[in-house]
């Protein structure tokens, strides 16, 4: 039986990463400090005699306050209220305007690296902390917001290129990424398969959303490229977009939108694809007219 000093002793092993969670999920505020008590005060109360892992445990516990805090905070209008975390936001690609207005833009975005972690949604935000900085499951997550594994995926997909966007616009120039993308679509149209791997990340990761909860996930330049060479259609008209702020295309075939992509350009090459896919799961997002 787990004593309260004993306890005590445990508890302060895992609070560093306690309160890393917490400033991550709320930002260095005073509420940090009441997250990390609150923990102590219910996993105490609780005891750990029939915990397999510990440290799990009070991430979940720590997780579940935070949430309750992001929520109050959403009631208040202080952050976005919870969305299905599905859909990005496409807009219209400013690359091809008046250099002026593209570097205020570019201003801008760089700017709002500071603060688009705060318009995160609640689930958004947990969901990115929870995987992408604490390597929490989908699965373990999708519990804490009883939401599938796959909406929560997409919810962390979303927070992703929300983050990523901010960061890459901020320190990179829209039409150098734009750039990267054209080279891509040139090359698969062209069948030029060396071409394609050298302008992806050997890690690239392909996310395919189908809609109804079907979502592939393709890893690796070459199977990337593959993959490229076998769906490109000469025929198509390609659209440039932003899509969560990130270089994006909405390809129209026959006057008919049949996917939207967005790329993540890492540097020279393409970190990250995500496309939605299929007439159904296009017509579900409002694009640009």
């Amino acid at each position: 039986m787990t004593d309260q000093n004993s306890f005590a002793v445990l508890f302060e092993q895992h609070r560093p990463r306690l309160r890393r969670l917490a400033e991550r999920m709320l930002g260095a505020t005073a509420e940090t400090d009441d997250v990390v008590q609150d923990v102590w005060l219910r996993a105490s109360a609780a005891g750990v005699d029939d915990i397999d892992n510990i440290g799990g445990w009070l991430t979940t516990i720590a997780s579940r306050a935070c949430l309750n805090v992001l929520r109050a905070r959403s009631t208040r209008g202080e952050i976005p209220i919870d969305d299905d975390g599905t859909d990005p936001v496409v807009e219209r690609d400013p690359c091809g305007a008046d250099p002026l207005e593209h570097a205020q833009q570019e201003d801008a975005v760089g700017a709002a690296l500071t603060v688009v972690h705060e318009q995160l949604s609640p689930a958004e935000r947990v969901a990115f902390v929870l995987h992408d900085s604490f390597d929490v499951p989908f699965e373990q997550i999708a519990d804490l917001l009883e939401r599938s594994p796959d909406a929560v995926r997409q919810l962390a997909s979303r927070a992703r290129r929300r983050v990523r966007s901010a960061d890459v616009a901020g320190t990179r120039p829209a039409r150098e990424r734009r750039a990267v993308v054209d080279a891509f679509f040139a090359a698969a149209r062209g069948g030029e398969f060396d071409r394609l791997v050298a302008l992806l990340s050997p890690e690239v990761e392909l996310r395919i959303d189908q809609g109804l909860s079907a979502t592939a996930l393709i890893r690796g330049g070459a199977t990337v490229a593959s993959r490229a060479l076998m769906f490109a259609t000469p025929g198509a008209v390609l659209t440039p977009v932003l899509i969560d702020g990130l270089p994006g295309v909405v390809v129209t075939i026959g006057e008919r939108a049949v996917s939207v992509m967005a790329f993540d350009v890492d540097g020279d090459r393409i970190a990250a694809i995500d496309a939605f896919v299929g007439p159904a799961r296009v017509a579900a997002l409002t694009l640009p007219r």
